[in-house]
């Protein structure tokens, strides 16, 4: 292969790579997203059909293991926690990506993509400001 073939090669591949990586988190995010809300489910099957004495048999793997019902709410709860964080942190990793993926095809920087929410005490002073 001549030097122009050989770079043209490189690029498209290096391109690809890139966007399979983009593509790989996305469907991370949508597995987290998935199993976040089985666990929503469960939390609100506990919480409105089940008497709070009453012991529940949760899955570990290939086995079914009794309960109490606060114990299993628990970690439920803290499973919920880290699912948060995990997506959280994909979704922060996958602007980067993106944003690497548009510079490798020359395309421009995605505009308003790195947003970011206003914090409650931000929106308290931007309310207060404009009561007065």
């Amino acid at each position: 292969m001549d030097a122009v073939s050989q770079r043209v090669l490189e690029y498209l591949t290096e391109v690809e790579e890139a966007a399979e990586d983009v593509l790989t988190t996305k469907q991370q995010i949508v597995d987290l997203d998935t199993k976040r809300n089985k666990n929503r489910e469960a939390l609100n099957a506990l919480k409105n059909e089940m008497p709070d004495s009453e012991k529940v048999k949760v899955c570990f793997g290939n086995m079914f293991i009794k309960f109490p019902k606060s114990k299993t709410t628990e970690m439920i709860q803290k499973d919920q926690e880290q699912l948060d964080k995990e997506i959280n942190d994909l979704r922060k990793a996958l602007k980067a990506k993106v944003n690497h993926l548009n510079v490798i095809q020359g395309k421009p920087e995605l505009r308003g993509y790195n947003l970011s929410p206003l914090s409650s005490d931000e929106i308290k002073a931007i309310n207060s400001l404009i009561k007065r």
